[in-house]
Order: structure tokens, then C-alpha cells, then sequence
């Protein structure tokens, strides 16, 4: 029987309700000014809570959201995406992946406090717990859940930077737990989910936009995925839908992102939707994408451009 897995990212949602400006003198202040006077605007949770039921309605096998729940790491931002996932997606946790992006370590406390574990322990839970290491985002990754064809394997990339700086690292401990997992048999012998937040292909990026934006060692991730002969990775962070081609020395991985599931743009390939894939036993069989249409709240479906 087929698979089917839906895909979101990137829900940048925002609660301010009863925050002291204390909690401003810090790099949230920077964030702060962005989504006042930048972004703020352009990010709806209408959106997202629409995509979450439209998840919800579509009876997929599995869901993986990767990263960036929140804007500024604040507890009201953790708990509001904490009631999307149970309210309006309303997937039990054994069926939902999550991995934190770089908003969601937005500050030193949040990582300290080791807050995207405590709101989402629930869905943190690994078949494989033993060959987990404590990540920078103070929660044990790779968790791996084996469910059907697949093994959906996610990381974090999530790392609190300077202001003006979201650049992801897995770190040496998380990419040689991550070896041990795809040595598993039981993960060697279903198609890999690989899910993280930022992209792992990056063609073409300057080695200052990689150093400020980037997943800083991908080049080491890559070489974990060579041997693969066939899989799926799939990420967020730039806020497009995007699908790139990962030749291997025995097959085909798809790498791909998800727009920001708040984002409203006038631009088909980033207005907020999600991906939906179907796998059978053989590897990837098919990749759709549902952009959001804000006139009717309905989904159509959307293209997701490929670059090889």
C-alpha cells in the first residue's frame, strides 16, 4: 500500500500578549523592528491554521512540519503552535515530525531553557532513541520514526547566532548519529524522509550567504546521502517551493522545500501551502504541492519548481 506525507514549514507565528520589554534586550530586539516594519504584515496564521486542517482532511499517513513554529522563541509563540498542532492539525504525535528552526533558538534561553523540547516532547519520541545525541537545540536527534515504506529520519539544524545571522549546523556528533541511523537495517531497507530546516543543496550560494544563511557543514551531510539509491530530503527556511535533484552513486534523491505556511505573496511558487508525497516500495512515486487561495481559503494545486 502507498504512503502518503504531507509537508509544511516555516509557520514564523507571532504572540506578543503580555511579553515585558525585558524580553526585548537582546537579539529579539532586531527581530523585533524586521517584523514590524518588514515582515509582519505578510505572515498570517489564518494561513497556517487553514493548512493544518486542510492536513487534517486530507487523511495522509504522516505529517512532518520542519521548523520555525515561532518568530521570536517566546513561550506564547511555543504554545500557540502547540495548539495548532493538536487543535487544527489534530494528528496523534506518532504520526507527526518536527524539527525547530533557527527562529525557534532564536536566543541563548530558549536553548538554554531547552523550550522546543518541552512544548514538543510529545512529538520528539524516536523508534531509535539509543543512537540519539543532545543537539544545540537542547533535544536528542536524529529521531527516527519507521512507518510503512519509510523511515523518516529528522535532524536539527537549529543554532542560536548573532542578530542578522541564521545559519544552521548540524555538528559532528549529530552527522556521525545520523551514520549510525542510516546503517540501521531497519532504516536501510525502507526509502529515507530526511527532515531538517535548512536546505542541504546549495548550488550556486556565495560563501558569504552560506556563512550567514546556510547549512554551514552540508557538504558533510551530502556525503552521508551518496550512497543512497533513493530518498527524500526535506526542508524549509527559504520560504519557496523549490525541488532539486540529488544524483547519487546509486540513484536519485529529491530534495525539497516548503514555502512558509503563513506566508501570503502574490508569488505562486511562495504564497503558503504545503507538498504532499506518495511513496511506494520502490522509493518516491509522486510530488504535489497545494498553494493557498486567500479569496476562498480552498487549495489548488501549485507546481513546485525543479532544478537539477
Amino acid at each position: 500500500m502507498n504512503m502518503r506525507i504531507a509537508h509544511f514549514s516555516d509557520l514564523h507565528l507571532l504572540s506578543l500578549d503580555g511579553v515585558p520589554m525585558r524580553r526585548f534586550l537582546n537579539k529579539r530586539l532586531t527581530g523585533w523592528a524586521n517584523l514590524r516594519f518588514k515582515r509582519g504584515h505578510i505572515h498570517r496564521a489564518s494561513h497556517v491554521r487553514a493548512i493544518a486542517r486542510a492536513i487534517a482532511d486530507a487523511g495522509v499517513d504522516h505529517v512532518v512540519v520542519t521548523g520555525d513554529f515561532t518568530n521570536l522563541a517566546l513561550e506564547s509563540e511555543f504554545e500557540l503552535a502547540r495548539d495548532v498542532l493538536v487543535q487544527d492539525l489534530g494528528v496523534d504525535p506518532d504520526r507527526v515530525t518536527v524539527v525547530p528552526g533557527n527562529h525557534d533558538v532564536y536566543t541563548r534561553g530558549a536553548m538554554t531553557s531547552r523550550r522546543f523540547e518541552m512544548y514538543f516532547s510529545d512529538w520528539l519520541e524516536s523508534d531509535l532513541p539509543e543512537l540519539a545525541v543532545d543537539t544545540a537545540a537542547s533535544a536528542r536527534f536524529p529521531v527516527v520514526k519507521l512507518r510503512g515504506h519509510a523511515a523518516i529520519v529528522s535532524l536539527s539544524s537549529a543554532v542560536p547566532r548573532l542578530p542578522l545571522v541564521a545559519a544552521g549546523e548540524l555538528g559532528r556528533a549529530q552527522l556521525d548519529a545520523l551514520a549510525r541511523v542510516l546503517a540501521h537495517p531497519e532504516v536501510a531497507r525502507r526509502t529515507l524522509v530526511l527532515a531538517l530546516h535548512h536546505p542541504a543543496v546549495q548550488d550556486g550560494w556565495s560563501t558569504l550567504k552560506t556563512h550567514l544563511d546556510g547549512l554551514r557543514d552540508a557538504p558533510e551531510l551530502l556525503s552521508l546521502l551518496m550512497p543512497l539509491s533513493r530518498g527524500l530530503v526535506l526542508h524549509g527556511h527559504l520560504h519557496r517551493r523549490i525541488q532539486r535533484i540529488l544524483t547519487t552513486t546509486e540513484g536519485t534523491v529529491h530534495h525539497v522545500g516548503a514555502t512558509s505556511a503563513s506566508l501570503h505573496d502574490e508569488r505562486d511558487d511562495r504564497m503558503a501551502g504545503f507538498n504532499v508525497y506518495e511513496l511506494d516500495e520502490q522509493g518516491v512515486k509522486r510530488i504535489e504541492s497545494r498553494v493557498c487561495d486567500p479569496a476562498t481559503g480552498a487549495f489548488a494545486p501549485a507546481s513546485v519548481p525543479k532544478y537539477v
